[in-house]
């Protein structure tokens, strides 16, 4: 049974109680009426004729059955309109649904008229499908990216494969095993860090605790010092205290890929990256961090923590712990910016006017602060 005939016959029903409940107080009023013959001979009534409780009776029955049967028609009749009136929003939310199902992600129903509960659930159906849509675009633009980077490397070792299996007296084995050691280490890099993307897509995994920003930011900074330096980078660090709850691993990996990413896009030389952590007063803890460097597009920002993006003009000769330099895999602030909508902090990026790069990590006042 459809909800259409449903509510039709929901309509009918209750358009036939309240009619028979209306016969029934007219019965309960009718039996306060005598019986018998109430003419008194008064001059006020014509023919001296006044109708008793039977006469009342005898003449209610029939125009009663054809009012309940007039009430049934009304009420089948008009509810059926009624309710294909009231369920056209839901058909029309239905049939966006189908066309959605069918591929069609561009379908919005768009419901106007009044602010009801139809409304209410149409402009929800429309904010679930701008959410989902713009997942499936990210999604399918990542996997365009990362089949292109994961390609990459791969493409470059078999080139140097060819040239030196053309030429094989020409080989220097030395320098070729060093390009063939950079290039497998970029593909690693581009593996582990789609990897680590891919186990913060369910948050509710993350295991929440105390962390200790400061601990974690000192022994970061004293991790990577060395390969700062070997970078030509000074790395220096003002740390406050600051707890927030939420995955020791995953906040370590949001620094460590911050000073990476300072320290990779900076300048030949006399380059420098700074860390400075803090509690604000209303409880949350701050994570800056400040890099020298060419100057980015301020258009640029908004792009640079999507997967594969990197910062256009900007110097990626050095990476600490490469051999001859690496590029990155273009996945350092897009790990900072899904490790940090995992934990509920805010992300903000600036470009100063003469150069670098300042990200802003702001993390919620722990629960049981």
């Amino acid at each position: 049974m459809s909800a259409r005939l449903r509510l039709t016959l929901s309509y009918a029903g209750f358009l036939l109680v309240a009619g028979v409940a209306m016969l029934a107080l007219l019965l309960y009023i009718i039996r306060f009426v005598p019986e018998g013959n109430l003419d008194d001979g008064s001059e006020f009534v014509p023919g001296g004729f006044v109708p008793d409780r039977g006469d009342l009776l005898d003449a209610l029955w029939p125009k009663a059955w054809v009012v309940v049967v007039s009430l049934a028609v009304v009420g089948l009749v008009g509810g059926w309109f009624l309710a294909g009136r009231m369920l056209r929003p839901l058909q029309r939310i239905n049939g966006v649904a189908r066309r959605v199902a069918a591929g069609s992600l561009d379908e919005r129903v768009r419901l106007g008229g009044s602010a009801d509960e139809f409304r209410e659930l149409a402009d929800t159906f429309d904010s679930m499908l701008d959410r989902l849509q713009l997942s499936f675009d990210e999604q399918r633009r990542f996997a365009a990216n990362a089949a292109h980077e994961l390609r990459t490397p791969y493409a470059i070792e078999r080139s140097m494969l060819d040239v030196a299996l053309a030429d094989p007296a020409g080989l220097d084995v030395a320098r070729l095993v060093r390009r063939l050691d950079e290039t497998n280490r970029r593909g690693i890099e581009v593996v582990e860090a789609l990897l680590a993307l891919a186990s913060l897509d369910d948050e509710r995994t993350i295991t929440r605790e105390p962390v200790d920003v400061a601990d974690t930011v000192a022994e970061v900074v004293a991790e990577l010092r060395p390969l700062a330096e070997k970078a030509g980078v000074a790395l220096s660090g003002v740390i406050g205290e600051g707890d927030v709850d939420g995955s020791p691993t995953l906040v370590r990996q949001l620094v460590v890929n911050l000073v990476l990413n300072g320290v990779r896009h900076n300048v030949d030389a006399g380059g420098w990256v700074e860390i400075r952590t803090e509690t604000t007063a209303d409880g949350a803890v701050e994570i800056a961090v400040v890099n020298s460097g060419p100057v980015v597009a301020p258009e640029l920002l908004g792009t640079l923590t999507e997967p594969f993006v990197r910062g256009v003009g900007r110097v990626t000769a050095h990476t600490p712990g490469s051999r001859g330099g690496q590029e990155g895999s273009g996945l350092g602030l897009a790990l900072v910016a899904r490790v940090a909508r995992a934990h509920n902090a805010s992300l903000r990026l600036e470009a100063p006017a003469d150069g670098g790069l300042v990200v802003h990590v702001r993390f919620p006042a722990p629960e049981n602060g």
